[in-house]
């Protein structure tokens, strides 16, 4: 039984959907939006990979590894930032962080 690549796109959409879910209904904890947002991003590079095994070009799968170390940079920093954001103020949900405007 062969596997298509339209196999792969309804399982990358279930997951880009799924990042797209936690966004509109976790409007509250600012740890399950930037997780969901990550979660939409490592869906759109797993497209890069499939389309490039597909289509025999390396240069998608090349794209997709420096696309995960920036993100693995900004996923680290935007951590620190919150884990001290939360130590300053007690709390890192969304209405809070209001404050920060200036």
């Amino acid at each position: 039984m062969p596997v298509y690549v339209s196999d792969y796109l309804d399982i990358n959409s279930f997951l880009f959907y799924t990042g797209v879910f936690g966004l509109i209904f976790s409007q509250r904890n600012i740890l399950i939006i930037v997780m969901s947002i990550e979660l939409m991003l490592l869906d759109i590079i797993l497209n890069f990979v499939i389309f490039s095994v597909s289509l025999d070009d390396i240069l998608g799968q090349i794209f997709a590894l420096f696309v995960l170390s920036v993100a693995a940079a900004e996923s680290g920093i935007g951590l620190a930032i919150l884990v001290s954001y939360y130590r300053v103020r007690g709390s890192i949900t969304v209405e809070k962080t209001q404050v920060m405007r200036g």
